[in-house]
């Protein structure tokens, strides 16, 4: 059956069969579904709509939003690479005072992040990202301008007040589109943009550097004037391309504003709505462990990132490398660990088990680390990058994923991705001076750094958010938390966010076991025809 959304005409009568218009969904209790537009239709066919629904926020939503991501975390870590096409010999600056500049980044991109979830909300995402995007590529073209090292601080400070709300805003802005269950694999795939860009990043700095000396201007400085310059332009261009959140998006029909807003609700997700902010979203997050627990965890992942995304190509080129050749070699490790970082997001939605993920995957990066530490040989080292890649880049978007999950509330959610990130990032300081240039070539301290930063926080913060996590859903199901519900209505126990009875993990647990019996009810059926038992069919 045909139907509004398959053409994608938009016509005055989607508003009278529908009767809602954007914004409409305003109060509606959490337990409240707005119309089904496809009441009648059977089972199968309402499955094709949503497919083809699913597919159509994909094709329009995911693909521009990796670019940005991309984008960003290319413009954040090339002075990585630039550093290897003689940044500190033309600014006259001492390897402390390189790593003084990148961990300024992050002090300015850490303390703006828990505001900039708000900012989005208020300022909608179709002006919020295109705005920060423009003033970060005005930075970054700056950046190759400089001619000292007060002007590579100043650019620095600003690039990462600029950068801030792009990560957690995407996450946040991710979270309101799509089911739990559904928004793993995409934060994995947005989240692989940084991956891809390390692969870009070492192929295109590599041609870049090509240029020293054109314009009179070292081949350092044009990786940033270009890539700043390209930043402007797809910030133009993202006034158009990215659209607002689902009752107020332009690509969708009245009557698939309406399905994606049931679809949510149906998943108890009260971020189907709007909400005006109050301070006590902001407190509810700041008064919940999990989001203190959670920054621990980021923090183990995060940490690890910055230091190997920012000194990669100077452990490379420790090695024993060339300058272009250590840019080249830098290319795999981040292929691979793209690719992990894609199945893990699947991986996890289908399991649900986001803190177990967390666990193999950063082990397997603590034996990498401990191959940089106590490898002399260049192939062992160059080995230990590739499971150190593989280590760090999908337990990012995991935890992401994991936090957005279990938060439920749309400033709530907010304000602790922000908090959760905001901390992650401000280790980014640490990760920034771990790597000295009298350690090299074999920077032990540095890598002993990150492998403690992998096993205490990611490997140890995710085996006790595991735990404690299942001895509050065993307590949720057994009742002992009932009383929060008591006497209250729809709208009451709707404020009280994920601390409700019924609470997203356990929703998961929930989906996870009614698969296994339509698992299970679907062998038995089969069992009987095959063995003609002819069983009484009540399970």
């Amino acid at each position: 059956m045909k139907t509004d959304s398959d053409s994608g005409d938009h016509s005055p009568s989607d508003d009278k069969r529908t009767g809602l218009e954007a914004g409409a969904f305003e109060g509606l209790a959490i337990h409240q579904l707005p119309p089904d537009p496809d009441q009648g239709l059977s089972d199968a066919e309402k499955a094709a709509i949503d497919r083809r629904l699913l597919l159509k926020l994909d094709f329009r939503l995911i693909p521009w939003l990796c670019l940005l991501y991309l984008i960003s975390f290319l413009d954040r870590t090339n002075i990585g690479n630039a550093r290897l096409d003689g940044l500190e010999d033309s600014l006259h600056i001492t390897g402390g005072q390189y790593n003084a500049a990148l961990s300024l980044f992050f002090v300015s991109y850490a303390l703006a992040e828990p505001l900039t979830n708000v900012l989005l909300k208020r300022l909608r995402p179709s002006r919020f990202i295109p705005l920060i995007m423009l003033l970060w590529g005005i930075c970054m073209t700056t950046m190759g301008l400089v001619h000292n090292f007060q002007g590579l601080m100043a650019a620095r400070f600003f690039l990462g007040l600029a950068e801030a709300g792009l990560f957690p805003g995407i996450n946040y802005y991710l979270s309101c589109w799509y089911r739990r269950s559904e928004f793993g694999i995409r934060a994995a795939i947005f989240f692989s943009a940084a991956a891809v860009s390390g692969s870009f990043g070492g192929l295109l700095a590599a041609a870049i550097g090509k240029m020293d000396g054109i314009g009179g201007k070292r081949g350092w400085a044009w990786i940033f004037i270009l890539e700043g310059l390209a930043t402007i332009i797809i910030a133009v261009i993202s006034y158009w391309m990215v659209f607002d959140f689902p009752d107020e998006a332009t690509f969708l029909t009245s009557i698939d504003r309406q399905r994606v807003i049931r679809r949510l609700k149906a998943d108890q997700q009260s971020s189907a709505g709007h909400e005006e902010f109050r301070m006590s979203y902001f407190w509810a997050s700041v008064r919940d462990w999990k989001t203190w627990l959670f920054a621990i965890i980021y923090m183990g992942a995060d940490g690890p990132l910055y230091a190997f995304s920012l000194f990669l190509p100077s452990i490379i080129k420790s090695l024993g490398y060339a300058s272009t050749k250590a840019q080249l070699l830098s290319v795999p490790p981040y292929a691979v660990a793209a690719i992990l970082t894609i199945s893990i997001g699947y991986i996890a939605d289908r399991t649900r088990q986001r803190g177990l993920c967390n666990i193999i995957v950063s082990i397997i990066g603590a034996v990498g680390f401990a191959m940089l530490i106590a490898g002399t040989s260049p192939a062992v080292q160059y080995a230990g990058t590739f499971l150190g890649a593989l280590g760090i880049y999908p337990c990012i978007a995991n935890t992401i994923s994991w936090v957005a999950n279990d938060t439920e509330g749309v400033y709530k959610r907010g304000v602790t991705l922000g908090f959760v990130i905001g901390w992650g990032n401000l280790n980014g300081v640490v990760s920034s001076n771990i790597y000295q240039k009298k350690d090299a070539p074999l920077y032990r301290p540095g890598h002993g750094v990150v492998l403690a930063y992998l096993l205490l926080a990611l490997t140890g913060g995710s085996s006790l958010m595991t735990m404690l996590l299942r001895k509050e859903n065993a307590k949720r199901e057994a009742g002992g938390r009932d009383y929060l519900v008591e006497g209250k209505d729809e709208n009451e126990v709707e404020a009280l966010g994920d601390i409700r009875c019924v609470w997203p993990l356990l929703l998961d647990r929930i989906s996870h076991l009614s698969l296994r019996f339509v698992q299970a009810r679907i062998f038995v059926h089969c069992l009987d025809w095959m063995m003609n038992l002819n069983l009484p069919h009540e399970l």
